[in-house]
């Protein structure tokens, strides 16, 4: 695994029979850095991240992360990733912690290195003194930071989360991305996180605009908001997927 390759997608297609969801789209993810994958809703990204968690096979082009190709190594790929897809998959009968003890099975972690690492991440999301509790007690937003903490347990390079926020309040979506955020910064993950809301991408973020199954743009913030003429991220997006005029009828 070479970290310094990050994680890169070139040229990938993906068709759902005659509909194309992604039409040969090419991004570089920065090692260490948070990228906002950015798009309405319909614009491929959830396609993309099932490319990018092997539940799909491209139908073109290559996924390689950390220089590992996805297609012929998928298994050593995915042990470096975390995920947290936009469906919760939690066990709601069972307590904080079982859920993370299962979870922590299933990545060969057992006895005395489970345990801290499951401590270690409860502590991490906020949630150790919540640990004896039916995940069903919980409100999204701690579900939420749940799946984060187990994703992160086998202390993965590369977190890839779909749409992490959707059926939370502001207050809990505004933790949430601080969370992520944090864990960027301070743990040195590469981060991909797919939204379709502006307000969940921050300054110095790297961004990704999806539209309609194809790159719009993509880059720094600011490089984005330079190219494409916008005061802010929002104006970008407006810019990057209106609709195309239509064509006047001769």
């Amino acid at each position: 695994m070479d970290e310094t390759q990050g994680i890169e997608i070139v040229d990938v297609r993906y068709d759902y029979g005659a509909k194309p969801a992604l039409a040969d789209v090419s991004m570089a993810l920065r090692p260490g850095r948070f990228t906002a994958l950015l798009g309405p809703n319909g614009a491929g990204k959830t396609t993309l991240v099932s490319l990018l968690s092997a539940l799909f096979v491209p139908q073109g082009g290559r996924i390689s992360v950390f220089g590992i190709d996805l297609a012929k190594n998928p298994l050593s790929a995915l042990a470096v990733m975390g995920i947290v897809f936009q469906q919760q998959t939690l066990d709601l009968d069972l307590s904080v912690r079982q859920n993370m003890a299962y979870f922590a099975a299933l990545h060969g972690l057992a006895g005395h290195r489970a345990g801290q690492r499951i401590d270690t991440c409860l502590t991490r999301l906020g949630l150790a003194a919540r640990q004896t509790e039916k995940v069903r007690a919980l409100n999204g937003g701690h579900r939420r930071r749940l799946e984060i903490a187990r994703s992160l347990l086998h202390a993965p390079r590369f977190l890839l989360l779909d749409e992490p926020t959707v059926g939370l309040d502001v207050p809990a979506r505004a933790d949430l991305v601080a969370h992520v955020h944090a864990l960027c910064r301070e743990d040195g993950l590469t981060v991909l996180w797919a939204t379709h809301l502006v307000d969940e991408v921050e300054a110095d973020d790297d961004l990704v605009v999806l539209h309609e199954g194809s790159v719009r743009a993509q880059g720094a913030v600011s490089a984005v908001l330079a190219s494409s003429g916008a005061q802010d991220v929002l104006g970008a997006f407006q810019l990057l997927t209106k609709p195309a005029p239509a064509e006047a009828a001769p």
